[in-house]
């Protein structure tokens, strides 16, 4: 099997979702085809050497439909020989297209790969694609369906995680994020979006940072779903499920669960030898990876349950592994990794995460990857581990090692 290597990553910074987000104006082949410009840019890439581009696209309708790494390829002048193909693994859907690149690019199937995602949710909204999950009663009441947002305060319930860990997470999350830009730790990775027409930069910075985030101003949020769960019904269905809950505490809500937003990132992955010949000298390699199902109800615990698979899979244990990268889908949802994984929250998420930066829907699990890289460079470690929780219970999971 041919070893894969991560060559480099860029990804724009993450606009807030909404018609007031600086991003809003920025069409999602657009967002794209910034991140597809940047990377051949900066390393010279003949893109004829490109055999495809593998996006995550979790609205793949109206916008971001018709195979939209493809048109941005296409939009961004990459060689009409690279072909593209958009993926949908809910809130894996990024590290799900590097590690299909990967296993590609092991078995001989190419020798450039970009992988990564797009996600503009300012202008498609989340659940525009539909599907027979939440809308098919037969299916629903078959799979015990809630909505994720009552997922996540059934986790806190059942692992005993109150309204203060939750929100001090929150808080922690939103000060390294901070911190990080401070010290420019994404200055390397991060390419300001651009008007298509003027050239004037939209946004150089992730928007929806907020530094002096306290303990106080979450205090004064109302909690998100409790509505909804008691009102139509889910938090009986959650009980159902787990009768050892008598009842649902509702913990969550906007302040310390991931942010809606717009972005996009690519990584460049390929062999060896497709390095050589290109003149680029690879920065990490790709050591193992692994996706699971899990309990469709809660449906948010299977990180811990695919990094233990890719741990084994590499023939490493968590202690072996000096940073971890986990989607800040909830609050509890690192909570509950960390407590699972046995886990010093100090190699966890260093730099902030989703809570603070946002939740790009298709192109977060490449993000982290990137994040996770530039950080072992800057720390001088060797390997991080990244990971998301997965929409109907599933989980993705990759392991790095730094060169």
């Amino acid at each position: 099997m041919t070893q894969a290597y991560v060559y480099d990553h860029v990804r724009t910074p993450r606009g807030r979702g909404r018609p007031d987000g600086a991003l809003h104006e920025v069409t999602p082949v657009h967002l794209g085809a910034t991140v597809l410009e940047a990377l051949r840019d900066r390393n010279g890439l003949d893109t004829t050497l490109v055999d495809d581009v593998i996006f995550g696209v979790v609205a793949p309708v109206a916008e971001q439909g018709q195979c939209l790494p493809r048109l941005a390829a296409l939009r961004a002048g990459y060689a009409e020989q690279t072909a593209g193909v958009q993926i949908n693994r809910f809130c894996g859907s990024g590290l799900e297209a590097c590690n299909m690149a990967a296993g590609k690019i092991s078995a001989g199937g190419g020798d450039f790969i970009i992988a990564g995602g797009c996600e503009s949710m300012s202008r498609v909204a989340m659940f525009s694609d539909g599907g027979a999950w939440s809308v098919n009663p037969d299916l629903a009441f078959y799979v015990n369906f809630i909505p994720q947002g009552v997922s996540a305060d059934l986790m806190a319930t059942l692992f005993n995680y109150s309204r203060a860990d939750v929100d001090g997470y929150a808080v922690r999350s939103h000060r390294l994020a901070a911190q990080a830009w401070a010290e420019n730790r994404f200055g390397r990775s991060v390419v300001p979006v651009r008007d298509d027409v003027l050239g004037d930069v939209l946004l150089a910075r992730d928007e929806t940072i907020r530094p002096g985030c306290s303990l106080e101003d979450l205090a004064g949020l109302k909690a998100s779903f409790g509505e909804l769960g008691r009102k139509a019904g889910f938090d009986a269905l959650a009980q159902h499920r787990y009768p050892e809950v008598e009842s649902i505490q509702h913990v969550h809500h906007a302040g310390n669960s991931s942010g809606i937003v717009d972005g996009a990132c690519a990584v460049l992955i390929g062999s060896e030898a497709a390095g050589k010949a290109a003149g680029l000298k690879p920065r990490a390699r790709i050591r193992a990876f692994a996706e699971v199902g899990s309990e469709p109800t809660i449906m948010l615990t299977g990180p811990s349950y695919a990094a233990e698979k890719a741990l084994k899979r590499a023939g490493m244990k968590a202690s072996d592994i000096d940073l971890y990268e986990i989607n800040e889908a909830f609050a509890a949802v690192p909570l509950r990794f960390m407590e699972v994984m046995g886990l010093d929250p100090d190699r966890v998420n260093v730099n902030g995460g989703a809570i603070a930066m946002g939740h790009p829907l298709g192109a977060t699990g490449a993000m982290i990857l990137g994040i996770a890289l530039d950080e072992l460079e800057r720390s001088g470690k060797s390997t991080a581990l990244m990971t998301l929780c997965i929409g109907a219970g599933m989980g993705v999971a990759t392991i790095i090692e730094r060169i």
